[in-house]
């Protein structure tokens, strides 16, 4: 059974909230909507945002981005906000307003949060995207800081795309109250495997989807790696043969130099880089001595970061008997090359001395041959000689070929040729014409001969050139390399070439009964080397330096570059002239007056094939010889001590060192067992303080001669403050200076920082904060902070006071108080007065003090800051005896102010006053006014407005009730309005107030 329920006849339905706003958040930019939806609306609805009346327009004017959205027939009142702002981030109430059938209703408050995402973060210390050069293994500082988020920005850091931990966060207020500010602060310490990799600061909110980045690429400046030698594959190495090592040192950043030493004596300065591989490489060549066998060889690898020198090295041993070997320097076979079909021919095998006596084989084909009988000649010279003899039954089936005699000592060669008639055919089998090969690149030459008896012997021949004295000449010469093979009617020989400089536009020809020329070779070659020559054998410091490189042979020829340690030099470019192989030699020079700190300096050339895309380098040691004049300067630098922090590991520097090497002598006066002198004349102070700071004086001799200099070691230490004057006071309209000292080093313009901790922070960098005329909103704590780059900043705070007399708040509706008097009631009378120092009150009543032992009267005082309080309250207050004029004295040490409060029976309320407009619409007009004295019981506000010919005044009351702001709607356009402001409560309305006349907008 259901029953409906119906409103009595005459009776009205109440508005109520059907759907009531919830907070809601949402990104700046986006459209945001607060649902309000009302049932019975019968009064004006309207949204409050922070208090202020929106108005019940549905436009909203004023707000150009609000409006009221939904069915009004349905009590539809959204607040739709598109491209929200911060300035939206508020609270919003929905409000029907006041009624003939139903009071006004208020929503309860919702809260629009708006977010915003941080700004593109940004790096302190390095420029987005940069290239930053560190030293591995040092550590680095990086701040990035995102400002002015909601809520507060995230930054991380990450190396190569791997999160890094441990990142100290610092949240600050941005540029306005509800914007926040991050900084973040790594210490990193970069390492090797770090070179390249970009090093990102991201920065993120939940207004954002995706990270806000900025980063830079790491340069990464490390050692190489200690080199190593191949080539060096066996133990032992015979005397007279040549010896090919390849020194490598790999990684590193810059790639390292490389020098050979022999005996400590440097012999090879050249060297070249694979940027790819990243790897330099040196490559020496030796024909091995006796006078070598013990001898130290080493490479040294440096480059601009190595501490010192990496080497690697290896001692020879050379093989050579106690008197110098003999070895056969030529085999020969003596007997008839040519002889008929079935003969019987012999043959004799000899050799040139030896020592010791080799072994002879003979071959006849592939074929070893046995039964062979030796014997031993003596010559006069006492080194025995071999002559093996061995007879031969030849046939056509069985044609010899060249016998191989112990072929890594000698060989001996012979044919054999039964009928003699020239080669039918020669020919060449090679690359195409016009072929270009790199250097190191496996060439195959191939010659055949058919026909012809005896079968023909095939010799390859080089013609190359070369440059003589300016002249380009060819040179020819048979080659050895190849074995021929027959194969029927057809022999040949093959010729397997690893080219090389020399092949540079040389011919090879194959040789047989006739010639047959082998196209040209084109071999592309970088410099063979490069050498570094000057004229000067001594130099001295403020003397000019000339160096000349010339380059090898190379091709196409290279193009030359200088460099000073990473510095870059300017050459000049003296040109280009024919070289050996068909290739160019490049030279040039560089010139440059050099100083006492370029001892030891490297500067190297450098020969850069553009083609190839390869690179040889040589490099001459700078020796830099010092003077002593008189009045110092010398050879020891006044940078070899530099500044460190205190509590820190030891302080000092390189050694000095005197421009022939040798270690310069220092002399120091008796010190702390904490003061070091290690190898190389070098100070070490172990931990080192501000007490260490200060000269040193080092006294330096070498051949040159001798010199005294002053050393400054300024050790640097975070700041303290000695001194900071907490409280300053000040009277009212004075000078006031708060002073703030620091001992610190470094000292910068600029380290000290003032900052207001007040409502509103305020920061000002200077050392004395002096406020000429003393405010009482100046008031406050102030913070010093001192930072002079060496972490952790000081902070100090001191409180300026402002001195001045009491002030009594005073206004409408303060001077009077009004309660019953009929001993059922208390009064409480309260004064409020703002002063420095501290106020004291005293109360009198109709000019006569109150007597302190009456238990009527209580008073209680209060104090914060500035303000003071003191309340007087009577108890069961009696018309006849309370209801007087009671007056409220404040003092204190700079003078005293006074407030007369009427104790008065409840009455109605005064008028309002000081009724003025703050907006007009065409069809509304915003009201402000000042409460009057509200006769001791609540009050309420109503408008009265008429404009001309209407018959009577309208009236309008205010809602909320209380609020002295009021906006009037439902107005004509371009009308003139007559408009006052009453106040009534529960015992009638006070007067009308003064009438203002407004015209709403055409």
């Amino acid at each position: 059974m259901k029953f409906l329920l119906f409103p009595p006849p005459g009776a009205s339905l109440q508005q109520a909230f059907r759907v009531e706003p919830d907070n809601i958040t949402v990104l700046e930019g986006a459209a945001a909507v607060l649902q309000c939806m009302v049932d019975n609306p019968s009064g004006v609805v309207q949204w409050v945002k922070d208090g202020l009346l929106l108005g019940p327009d549905r436009s909203i004017p004023g707000f150009p981005r609000y409006s009221m959205t939904g069915d009004p027939s349905k009590g539809e009142h959204h607040l739709r906000i598109v491209g929200s702002r911060l300035a939206d981030d508020a609270s919003y109430e929905c409000q029907a307003g006041r009624s003939e059938d139903s009071p006004g209703i208020v929503s309860r408050t919702a809260l629009l949060s708006v977010l915003v995402p941080p700004k593109l973060p940004i790096m302190k210390e390095y420029e987005a995207d940069s290239t930053v050069t560190w030293v591995a293994g040092v550590e680095y500082s990086v701040t990035c800081s995102a400002s002015d988020a909601k809520p507060a920005a995230e930054i991380s850091f990450n190396k190569g795309g791997s999160p890094l931990p441990e990142v100290s966060l610092q949240v600050n207020s941005g540029s306005n109250e509800k914007l926040s500010s991050t900084e973040a602060v790594l210490r990193v310490t970069p390492q090797s495997s770090d070179n390249g990799k970009r090093l990102v600061c991201a920065a993120t909110n939940e207004a954002v989807s995706a990270p806000l980045v900025a980063g830079v690429t790491m340069n990464i400046l490390f050692p190489p790696e200690p080199p190593t030698i191949e080539g060096h594959t066996r133990p032992e190495i015979k005397a007279g043969e040549t010896l090919k090592l390849s020194c490598i040192s790999r990684r590193g950043n810059p790639l390292a130099t490389l020098q050979w030493l022999k005996n400590g004596d440097v012999v090879s300065t050249s060297w070249e880089t694979d940027d790819t591989g990243r790897a330099s490489r040196s490559l020496l060549t030796l024909s091995i001595k006796p006078e070598d066998n013990g001898a130290q060889l080493c490479c040294e690898a440096v480059n601009q970061v190595s501490p010192l020198p990496l080497p690697a090295g290896l001692t020879l041993r050379s093989l050579f008997p106690p008197t110098p070997p003999v070895l056969p320097t030529e085999v020969s076979i003596l007997g008839s090359s040519n002889t008929p079909e079935n003969k019987q021919i012999s043959l004799s095998c000899s050799t040139a001395p030896s020592n010791p006596p080799v072994q002879l084989r003979w071959w006849l084909g592939w074929r070893g041959l046995h039964h062979q009988e030796e014997s031993f000649v003596n010559f006069n010279d006492p080194v025995p000689l071999w002559v093996p003899q061995f007879p031969l039954l030849l046939n056509n089936r069985d044609c010899p070929i060249p016998s191989p005699a112990q072929p890594r000592e000698g060989r001996g060669l012979i044919q054999v040729v039964m009928t003699s008639y020239p080669p039918q055919k020669l020919w060449i089998e090679a690359p195409p014409p016009n072929s270009q090969f790199r250097a190191g690149t496996k060439v195959r030459l191939t010659c055949f001969a058919s026909g012809g008896n005896p079968a023909p012997r095939l010799v390859w021949i080089k013609v190359a050139a070369s440059v003589t004295k300016g002249w380009l000449q060819q040179d020819t010469k048979s080659l050895r390399e190849g074995t021929q093979v027959a194969s029927g009617k057809i022999v040949s020989k093959e010729l397997i070439l690893s080219s090389s400089p020399s092949d540079n536009r040389a011919t090879y020809r194959c040789n047989a009964s006739n010639d047959a020329k082998s196209p040209a070779l084109t071999a592309q070659l970088p410099p063979i080397d490069v050498k570094i020559t000057t004229t000067a054998k001594e130099v001295r410091r403020g003397q000019a330096l000339t160096l000349t490189c010339t380059t090898g042979s190379s091709n196409p020829f290279a193009t030359l570059a200088w460099f000073k340690d990473a510095e870059k030099l300017k050459g000049v470019d003296l040109g280009r002239k024919p070289a050996e192989f068909g290739g160019l030699s490049t030279s040039g020079k560089v010139t440059l007056v050099v100083s006492s700190s370029d001892n030891g300096r490297r500067v190297t050339c450098q020969a850069h094939s553009s083609i190839l895309a390869e690179t040889v380098n040589t490099f001459h040691k700078l020796n830099v010889l010092c003077r002593s004049p008189a009045g110092g300067g010398g050879c020891l630098e006044s940078g070899a001590l530099g500044p460190r922090e205190r509590g820190g590991g030891p302080a000092g520097g390189a050694g000095p060192q005197g421009s022939r090497g040798e270690p310069l002598s220092v002399w120091l006066a008796e010190g702390s067992p904490r003061h070091h002198l290690r190898e190389g004349a070098s100070l070490c102070i172990w931990n080192v303080s501000r007490a260490d700071a200060g000269p040193y004086r080092a006294r330096c001799q070498n051949p040159e001669g001798q010199n005294e200099t002053l050393l400054h070691l300024d050790v640097h230490y975070a700041p303290s403050i000695r001194s900071l004057g907490d409280p300053v006071s000040v009277d009212l309209g004075a000078t006031a200076e708060l002073v703030c000292v620091a001992d610190a080093n470094p000292a910068p313009a600029g380290m000290f920082q003032w900052t207001w901790l007040g409502m509103e922070e305020r920061s000002l960098q200077q050392l004395e904060l002096e406020i000429p005329v003393a405010r009482r909103a100046q008031a406050g704590l102030y913070e010093c902070r001192v930072d002079n780059g060496v972490p952790p900043p000081a902070r100090g705070s001191a409180r300026l006071i402002v001195r001045f007399k009491p002030e009594l708040e005073k206004g409408v509706g303060l001077g009077k108080v009004a309660v019953p008097g009929d001993r059922s009631s208390p009064a409480s009378l309260q004064c409020r007065a703002q002063g420095v120092p501290s106020v004291q009150f005293s109360w009198a009543k109709n000019g006569a003090a109150l007597p302190p032992d009456n238990p009527r009267y209580t008073e209680h005082t209060w104090h914060e800051g500035a303000w003071h309080s003191s309340t007087l309250t009577i108890a069961n207050v009696s018309a006849v005896h309370d209801y007087a004029t009671f007056t409220c004295r404040a003092s204190n040490a700079l003078g005293t102010d006074t407030l007369d409060i009427q104790l008065l029976s409840t009455s109605r309320p005064d008028p309002p006053t000081g009724l003025k407009i703050v907006s007009v619409t065409h069809n509304s007009a915003g009201l402000e006014w000042i409460p009057g004295f509200d006769g001791g019981l609540p009050q309420r506000f109503r408008i009265r407005y008429r404009w001309p010919g209407a018959p009577s005044a309208l009236y309008v009351d205010v809602f909320p009730a209380q609020t002295p702001a009021f906006t009037l709607t439902g107005l004509s356009p371009a009308t003139p309005y007559s408009v006052g402001v009453s106040a009534h409560n529960a015992l009638g309305e006070s007067a009308q107030g003064p009438s203002i006349t407004i015209t709403t907008a055409g």
